[in-house]
């Protein structure tokens, strides 16, 4: 076996406006890198974490490489020991899966130094661990695009069915990352905690519609089916400047907007790359006249999710 794999997994976003928890897709370029080296010494160990500025925990049982791998190990038996080097790329409480893809990286790497006993399917069981740890509840609309790209449709948690969607040719998404923080934690705390039969079955409607516009690959169908009636209209409202920008891309041709997980990242969904371009530009602008620095990530749907470098 090697000594030391690094691997990187791609930033995600989770929910995608109507999916709340069940469903998520990856994006390009943006994520975070995991190095694990093999060790004399059993146990894990965090020895570096780069690029959080000093706010992520080394202890084992708080961070989510460690915890993830050591789901993996439980079931797998090895009882060796395992060094963890942490490089973030993505910022934290983003709504970008920042948590989700420190983990996915770790087990991609880990599962690697082991021969690949597990394939990627399999590692999001390990993974959703990690994401109990980091925000209370072990979702996996971010680990699991993460690990395996391209759209995703948990179907259920009990036991984990995860099931991968065709990516439209030509769709495009537009991230708008203003300059805030939200701890997932805190969103969730703001979530209603019963439904309407009316809610549920506009939620269900616009889902159902979603996943058929993607097999169909119907940007129509897609752009009618992006609301949602259950997290966003109490989310929203910790985001400024979130309707603003709603109306402002509806005039440029874009497929509709919603929060990236708990936020406050904003996905816009685009049919081709001139009207992404154009979500960017006019998103900066809008933030700007409230106030805010955004940064502005454009990008197709990542079909390749996490990997050894």
């Amino acid at each position: 076996m090697k000594k030391s794999i690094r691997a990187f997994a791609p930033a995600t976003v989770a929910n995608v406006s109507c999916g709340f928890d069940i469903l998520g897709f990856a994006i390009d370029e943006l994520g975070d890198q995991v190095e694990v080296t093999l060790s004399d010494e059993p146990g894990l160990r965090v020895v570096l974490i780069e690029g959080d500025g000093g706010r992520l925990p080394y202890e084992a049982e708080k961070n989510t490489c460690t915890v993830a791998i050591q789901a993996m190990l439980d079931q797998h038996g090895f009882d060796g020991g395992m060094e963890i080097s942490l490089y973030k790329g993505l910022p934290l409480g983003s709504g970008m899966g920042s948590s989700a893809a420190s983990a996915a990286a770790a087990l991609i790497a880990a599962n690697a130094l082991l021969g690949e006993p597990y394939d990627k399917k399999e590692l999001v069981n390990f993974a959703v661990e990690a994401e109990r740890i980091a925000c209370g509840a072990a979702h996996a609309d971010n680990v699991a695009p993460s690990l395996l790209g391209g759209f995703v449709l948990i179907r259920d948690y009990h036991p984990l069915d995860v099931i991968k969607l065709p990516v439209p040719k030509g769709l495009f998404c537009t991230l708008l990352h203003p300059h805030l923080e939200l701890n997932t934690s805190d969103s969730r705390s703001v979530l209603k905690k019963q439904l309407s039969l009316k809610d549920a079955t506009i939620q269900s409607g616009n889902i159902a519609g979603l996943i058929s516009g993607l097999y169909q690959s119907d940007f129509n169908l897609i752009s009618r089916s992006l609301k949602d009636v259950i997290a966003e209209p109490t989310r929203a409202l910790l985001i400024p400047g979130f309707y603003e920008l709603r109306l402002a891309i509806q005039r440029i041709g874009a497929l509709g907007s919603g929060i990236s997980g708990s936020g406050p990242t904003i996905f816009v969904l685009s049919p081709s790359r001139k009207v992404a371009e154009e979500v960017a530009t006019v998103g900066q602008e809008v933030f700007a006249q409230i106030g805010l620095e955004v940064d502005a990530f454009i990008s197709e749907v990542n079909d390749k999710g996490a990997y050894v470098i």
